[in-house]
C-alpha cells in the first residue's frame, strides 16, 4: 500500500549532514535531501525503522550515529506516483568521515547550518519544517 522511508537529520558541530541525490534517483534526483532509504520487508522484526536507517546512512555515507529520536512523520506522492510515509529521525554523528559511499544513490556531501538551510529558496517547505522541528528537538 505504502513504501515507507526513514531519513536521518545528522547534526554535527552546528550544521546538518545532507546528500545531493544522484542524478540517477528515480525521485527528487539532483536535490539536496537527508540520508535515508526504504524500509525493507523482513517479516517480524524489531527496531525496522532504526535498523533501517543505520544500515542506509551506513550504505550510502559510511557513517555511524546514535542517539535516534523520532521528529516527525509525513507522507507523499513520489515523482513515479507511489505513495510513501516518510518518517524523519535526528541522530548525532557517531564514528567515521561521511563520503560519497553509493554513486547510484549520492552525488555530493554537504553541511548546512539551520540558518543556511532556512534561507534558501533551493529547499521545498515540508524540508524547511522538517528542519526546524530537528532544530528543535535536538536542543531538547
Amino acid at each position: 500500500m505504502f513504501i515507507v522511508n526513514v531519513e536521518g537529520a545528522i547534526y554535527k558541530e552546528g550544521k546538518w549532514l545532507l546528500v545531493k541525490r544522484s542524478e540517477k534517483e528515480e525521485h527528487a534526483a539532483g536535490s539536496l535531501a537527508f540520508v535515508g532509504g526504504t524500509v525493507d520487508q523482513e517479516g517480524d522484526a524489531i527496531d525496522i525503522f532504526e535498523r533501517t536507517l543505520h544500515r542506509e546512512i551506513k550504505e550510502e555515507v559510511g557513517i555511524e550515529v546514535t542517539n535516534l529520536q523520532y521528529v516527525n512523520s509525513s507522507s507523499f506522492i513520489s515523482d513515479t506516483g507511489k505513495s510513501v510515509v516518510d518518517i524523519v529521525f535526528v541522530c548525532d554523528h557517531s564514528f567515521g568521515e561521511p563520503y560519497v559511499k553509493c554513486r547510484e544513490e549520492v552525488d555530493e556531501i554537504v553541511w548546512l547550518t539551520t540558518e543556511q538551510i532556512l534561507s534558501s529558496d533551493e529547499f521545498p517547505d515540508y524540508f524547511k519544517r522538517n528542519i526546524t522541528l530537528a532544530d528543535q528537538f535536538k536542543n531538547t
